[in-house]
C-alpha cells in the first residue's frame, strides 16, 4: 500500500515555494567555471546594456570597487567590454561581449534541459497542476512586481483577466 502523504498546510506554501525556487536556481544556474556573482553581473548587463559602473553596483547591492573587480574578471574572460561614454569619455560604459551573450545562452539551455528532465520524471497530471499553479502564482505576483518597479505610491490597475479585475467573471473576461 502506498504511503499517504498529507498536503502541507497553507501556511507552509511560502516555505515550499522558496524551496522550489532554490532548486530551480540550482538546476538552471549551474555554471561550474563561473561564480554566481559574475553570472549575476552578466544578467544585469544583458538587461541594461551600456550602464556605468555605479549603476551596476547599485543593481547588485554592492560598492563600485567590488563591482569593478567583478568586471575586471569578466573582461579577462572576454565576457564583458568596457567602452568610453559618448557624452563623457571619462565615464565607462559596460557591455556584454558576444562571448558573454553566448555563455548566457548556453547556461540557459543547460538549465532548461535540467528542468525538462525533472519535469519528465513527474506524472503528467502533476505537471499540468504545476503549470496551472505557476500561472496563477505569476498572475497574482505581477501587480506586486509592477508596483515595486513603478515606485512608492504608484497606483496600478489589475491586469485584464485576473480575479482583481472587476470585469472578470470566474477568471475570464466578461
Amino acid at each position: 500500500m502506498a504511503a499517504f502523504r498529507a498536503r502541507p498546510p497553507s501556511d507552509e506554501a511560502p516555505r515550499v515555494t522558496a524551496d522550489a525556487a532554490e532548486l530551480l536556481e540550482v538546476l538552471s544556474g549551474r555554471a561550474p567555471t563561473t561564480p554566481a556573482s559574475q553570472v549575476r553581473v552578466l544578467l544585469v548587463l544583458e538587461q541594461h546594456d551600456g550602464i556605468n559602473l555605479r549603476t551596476l553596483a547599485d543593481s547588485l547591492g554592492t560598492t563600485p570597487p567590488s563591482a569593478s573587480r567583478l568586471c575586471d574578471r569578466l573582461e579577462t574572460t572576454g565576457f564583458l567590454e568596457r567602452r568610453p561614454g559618448a557624452a563623457d569619455r571619462r565615464e565607462v560604459r559596460l557591455r556584454l561581449s558576444g562571448s558573454g551573450r553566448s555563455f548566457l545562452a548556453d547556461l540557459r539551455a543547460r538549465g532548461e534541459g535540467e528542468v525538462r528532465a525533472v519535469l519528465a520524471a513527474m506524472p503528467s497530471a502533476k505537471r499540468e497542476a504545476l503549470l496551472e499553479g505557476l500561472e496563477t502564482f505569476c498572475a497574482a505576483a505581477a501587480p506586486r512586481i509592477l508596483a515595486h518597479d513603478a515606485g512608492p505610491g504608484a497606483v496600478l490597475s489589475p491586469r485584464p483577466g485576473t480575479p482583481e479585475d472587476p470585469d472578470t467573471r470566474g477568471g475570464r473576461t466578461a
